[in-house]
């Protein structure tokens, strides 16, 4: 019988902070990801029982039979255990620029840790920021048409002028301008893969995986080497949801992968939008149907956008994106924006006297910090220059 799992996905595991402690234990945590039949479920619990991961790689066999591990996947930790060198597989990593989060990792994606089977180890090229949680997932059809072609290319360009970084998962088709769609409007986006993250698949995307590279990141559950299995991809499908707000269905048919997305994102809490299309062809099947059974209906990137309530997301992204050095600073920041707020309400606002704003909006304005727009009205600097009108 199944061991049961009663610990937390968020939990944070104790270990030592030294960075060699660390090392360390990512060694296990790569190990673990080589094992077939243990998954999050079962490694939750293993973690539960032995509280570290390098006592739960180190266990007796016998003793995780006892305790309840199937027979077939203590075989298999065995044999993995037995075969595998883990500082090779660390020196391949550090060669290949692979990083590697898992759930005891700080950065490890704040909305990925909500879900009930997050991946306990993610694979990384590429890099992954604080404006990844703003961040809708884009599937449909490998077979799109051109109208789905253009609505991709349309609806991605409007989400990432206002911040939103798109997931996909690299497929021909709709993923493919998902993609290309948010770099060529310089934004941000993942790919998240059914293999490992040293293979592109399919490969005629290779070029299109370095530029997401670039430009984001490739994200996989699953270890270097790993082939692209069909039995991955639905799997992987729950990853690209999970990392999302929402997802968006350009095309598909009612059965299909996008709606295997859609339905993870149900499961998920997360909101479901559709791009209606005619009635005349199968590849608009999918979509009508999510619409008819509670999908939100989308004919512009706002619809989304007002949905999720991120119409003022570039004005929390920029926020974030401006560190402050010290307290004074940090306590002016949480009250700018891009809209104009003068010094005296500022002042009222903090509680800070009006010689220490005006100084420390001084230092801020040279460090290119904010800037000061008609009279004594304070703005988040930003790289464009907008024409602020203060009432």
């Amino acid at each position: 019988m199944d061991m049961i799992s009663s610990v937390d996905p968020v939990k944070r595991l104790n270990c030592d902070d030294s960075e060699g402690a660390v090392t360390n234990d990512l060694r296990y945590w790569i190990g673990f990801s080589k094992v077939p039949g243990i998954g999050p479920s079962r490694l939750r619990a293993l973690l539960d029982y032995y509280g570290q991961i390098e006592l739960a790689w180190q266990a007796d066999p016998g003793e995780l039979r006892a305790i309840g591990l199937d027979k077939r996947s203590v075989e298999n930790l065995y044999r993995v255990r037995t075969g595998l060198d883990l500082d090779a597989e660390l020196e391949k990593l550090e060669r290949l620029k692979v990083s590697v989060l898992t759930w005891e990792s700080e950065d490890y994606p704040r909305l990925l840790r909500t879900i009930a089977d997050s991946p306990p180890v993610l694979y990384l090229r590429g890099k992954l920021t604080p404006a990844d949680e703003w961040a809708l997932a884009v599937v449909g059809t490998r077979r799109a048409t051109a109208y789905g072609r253009e609505c991709t290319r349309l609806l991605v360009e409007g989400l990432v002028e206002s911040g939103i970084t798109i997931i996909s998962g690299l497929a021909y088709g709709i993923d493919t301008e998902a993609h290309w769609a948010a770099i060529r409007a310089k934004g941000r986006t993942l790919a998240v893969l059914g293999c490992g993250v040293d293979i592109f698949y399919p490969t005629e995307n290779r070029k299109l995986g370095q530029a997401i590279i670039e430009h984001g990141a490739i994200v996989s559950e699953y270890p270097l080497g790993t082939n692209p299995d069909s039995g991955n991809f639905p799997r992987r499908n729950r990853i690209i949801s999970g990392l999302s707000l929402g997802v968006l269905i350009m095309e598909g048919a009612i059965q299909s992968g996008a709606r295997i997305t859609a339905d993870y994102a149900l499961e998920q809490g997360r909101e479901v939008f559709a791009v209606p299309g005619t009635i005349l062809r199968q590849s608009s099947a999918g979509p009508n149907y999510l619409i008819q059974n509670g999908a939100k209906l989308v004919t512009q990137a706002n619809d989304i956008l007002e949905e999720l309530n991120l119409t003022m997301i570039a004005h929390h992204t920029e926020a974030r994106a401006v560190i402050p050095d010290n307290e004074v600073e940090a306590v002016l920041l949480e009250q700018l924006s891009t809209d104009p707020i003068h010094i005296d309400d500022l002042g009222q606002a903090t509680g800070l006297s009006a010689p220490e704003i005006a100084s420390t909006l001084t230092m801020m304005e040279l460090k290119g910090m904010v800037r000061q727009v008609e009279g004594m009205n304070y703005v988040i600097s930003r790289e464009e220059r907008v024409r602020y009108v203060v009432e």
